[in-house]
């Protein structure tokens, strides 16, 4: 799914033009990115929560050639889904597949 589709789906269920649904869409994942590079932590209950975590540097390596590379300590935005969503999901494929 993508981020048309996702328009396309609040815009019906809304009856908002697609024009102003993408305004509240783009509003959002701009608010949860800007939220984000302040180091803050955002959650929405039932959904799941956004997350920034520092990382240790490390040696690596390179795939392509197996030479070692540092990598440095640096951040990484997380995501962790609800308990409720995986439940949901879950329960719903486990029908679907069968």
């Amino acid at each position: 799914m993508t981020k048309a589709d996702i328009v396309d789906t609040i815009a019906t269920a809304t009856g908002l033009t697609k024009v102003e649904t993408e305004a509240v869409v783009d509003g959002f994942i701009s608010t949860v990115i800007n939220a984000m590079k302040e180091g803050k932590n955002i959650e929405i209950r039932g959904f799941g929560s956004f997350k920034v975590k520092k990382r240790k540097g490390r040696v690596a390596r390179n795939p392509r050639t197996g030479e070692q590379v540092m990598v440095g300590e640096h951040w990484v935005p997380l995501f962790k889904v609800s308990k409720e969503v995986k439940v949901l999901v879950n329960e719903n494929l486990q029908k679907i597949m069968q």
